[in-house]
């Protein structure tokens, strides 16, 4: 079966055989037709005038912000074959209101637009996000400390030094994030600093010589003290705050004793199907609901838990 997730499923095809095309990346800067995606602040630009969609513009609009904006990031083409690219602006006064793009739209938080887009778009503007973040904290080369710049349309960043030259890709972090079965429940903990009530799959970042297998057994054993046997992979989520991919898995615990570890969670139980329904509901239903609660439905920890609920 195949799992859909905000964040995934974008309608672009990377294209990355054209990004040290010189030539074709020139051609299609030039291009009439070729899109590009603004944010500000790692905010995306989103036309509202009916459901909110990524408000593509001109790339002859990069002169009027070439003075706000650094690296130019090659995103892919579309289905028309048509080239879409993204731009971080740098600014501080927000460019929609005034300037070249007032009227074009609002810079919205990725995360609060995401579930209002269709997945494409969603997908698309996760990629371009992702990215600009990552540009704007490794600027300088971590082997020798020099200045780094962006090659291959955007994607690679390479040190000029000449006895360096070392080549920087962009980073994406692999976190497991998973729910446990005992029988007929589900096992979910809660850390303090969430809002009250809600109770999520239990997650963690995969360490260095570690299986995705080896990474959730670990995980579950030292946040909740349970014994995990057979692992089974899920589906996964790219999640660009800043640059994670959730790895979905369900796990079969050996048992249901629960021992909290220490400076992990605040909570971990198991909950019936009945439990996991209600708390469904009031994620779509009650979003700011103080009860017990899933997080929003764009996480794929609320996806797996509903796919369980309706799972034979």
């Amino acid at each position: 079966m195949q799992h859909c997730h905000v964040f995934a499923s974008s309608s672009l095809d990377r294209a990355a055989h054209l990004r040290r095309d010189e030539a074709a990346l020139a051609e299609m800067k030039k291009a009439p037709e070729t899109r590009l995606l603004p944010l500000w602040h790692l905010r995306g630009l989103i036309a509202l005038e009916a459901k909110p969609a990524l408000s593509w513009q001109p790339m002859a609009l990069l002169d009027d912000l070439a003075d706000s904006c650094k690296e130019l990031i090659f995103l892919g083409l579309d289905e028309d074959g048509v080239a879409c690219f993204a731009v971080g602006l740098e600014i501080e006064g927000n460019p929609a209101k005034s300037g070249a793009l007032d009227g074009a739209g609002k810079f919205i938080d990725v995360r609060t637009i995401a579930p209002q887009l269709g997945y494409g778009d969603a997908a698309i503007l996760a990629q371009a996000r992702a990215l600009i973040d990552w540009h704007a904290r490794h600027r300088f080369c971590a082997a020798c400390g020099i200045a780094t710049e962006a090659i291959d349309a955007g994607t690679v960043r390479s040190c000029p030094a000449p006895d360096c030259g070392a080549l920087h890709f962009p980073r994406t972090d692999p976190v497991v994030i998973m729910i446990a079965l005992w029988q007929d429940s589900c096992l979910l903990g809660r850390q303090p600093p969430w809002p009250k009530g809600r109770y999520s799959a239990l997650a963690g970042f995969v360490e260095p010589g570690e299986s995705i297998e080896e990474a959730t057994r670990r995980e579950i054993w030292e946040e909740a003290g349970v014994k995990i046997g057979a692992v089974h992979y899920h589906s996964s989520q790219p999640w660009p705050f800043p640059s994670s991919l959730m790895i979905g898995c369900v796990a079969e615990a050996e048992s249901p004793e629960i021992n909290i570890g220490a400076d992990e969670l605040e909570d971990a139980r198991w909950f019936s199907r009945d439990e996991i329904r209600e708390m469904v509901r009031r994620g779509i239903e009650e979003p700011d609901s103080e009860e017990l609660a899933l997080p929003p439905p764009l996480s794929i920890a609320f996806q797996m838990s509903n796919w369980w609920l309706n799972a034979d």
